[in-house]
């Protein structure tokens, strides 16, 4: 019995050292895009909440865990007992997101910052890169808190969130392919493009063939083949009109013929 009450103050002291700070963690308010996906979830930055219980040098770490497994999660003492994101089909649980004091301040600037849980997919298979951000395996659901540790084990926690589901993604022989469930609108606004893309399609290809039958029935056009008789280099020709033509060069007189010689005759 006295060994029993020993254990129990010694078990009641160890949780008394650890202060629970009333803060619910949970899915962040602003309107964004990919709030919650199939692997991953973008929390509300836990701002303010540990300023006046850590030092600069605690670590503050993620607890993620499935909703049936928060009762038996256990806060751990040392860095060793730290669970991977690698086991969190054993343990049912994992811790994420090592950081210290300086990621959350009360900066009103920084009030709109997000906490992505599951978006680091380089370290799914790798060990060596704990503690790993990894994708959600599964639509869950999961629930989270917030533990400050020092070197001593953990010293201050925040309050589980809710439950928090993950989008479950549709299996593709789902999706209803049927025009049946469309709109008619929509049905006869297809069909109508379709018909004006087809149409355009046929006359131009009609015209292009019109144009190679027609080059090759007739063959080269006639003022080609006079093109090439034609000089390859032609002169252009003009007149200076500020000048006067020269008139033709008349051709030289005729050359004196001799007289004949007068020859006397002897009588």
């Amino acid at each position: 019995m006295e060994s029993f009450l020993l254990l129990l103050l010694a078990s009641v002291g160890t949780f008394a050292q650890i202060e629970v700070i009333q803060y619910v963690p949970r899915v962040t308010d602003q309107v964004m895009e990919g709030k919650v996906t199939a692997s991953t979830f973008a929390l509300a930055s836990p701002n303010c909440v540990f300023d006046s219980l850590v030092n600069a040098t605690d670590e503050i770490w993620l607890v993620v865990t499935f909703t049936n497994a928060t009762s038996s999660f256990k806060n751990p003492t040392n860095l060793q007992e730290i669970p991977p994101y690698e086991n969190l089909y054993s343990t049912h649980a994992y811790m994420t997101m090592k950081s210290t004091i300086s990621h959350y301040p009360c900066d009103k600037d920084k009030a709109g910052s997000v906490l992505r849980v599951g978006n680091e997919s380089t370290c799914k298979n790798d060990n060596s890169l704990t503690p790993c951000n990894g994708p959600l395996p599964s639509p869950g659901t999961y629930r989270v808190k917030f533990i400050a540790m020092d070197s001593k084990g953990s010293k201050a926690e925040t309050r589980w969130s809710g439950p928090i589901t993950l989008n479950k993604a549709q299996a593709w022989q789902t999706v209803d392919t049927w025009p049946g469930r469309r709109s008619g609108d929509m049905i006869v606004i297809t069909v109508i493009l379709s018909i004006l893309c087809g149409v355009v399609t046929l006359g131009f290809l009609c015209t292009v063939c019109y144009e190679c039958f027609k080059l090759r029935q007739n063959g080269p056009p006639e003022n080609v083949e006079q093109q090439r008789q034609e000089d390859p280099f032609p002169r252009s020709h003009y007149d200076t009109h500020h000048i006067p033509p020269t008139p033709p060069v008349p051709p030289p007189p005729p050359m004196d013929t001799p007289a004949p010689e007068l020859t006397t005759a002897s009588f």
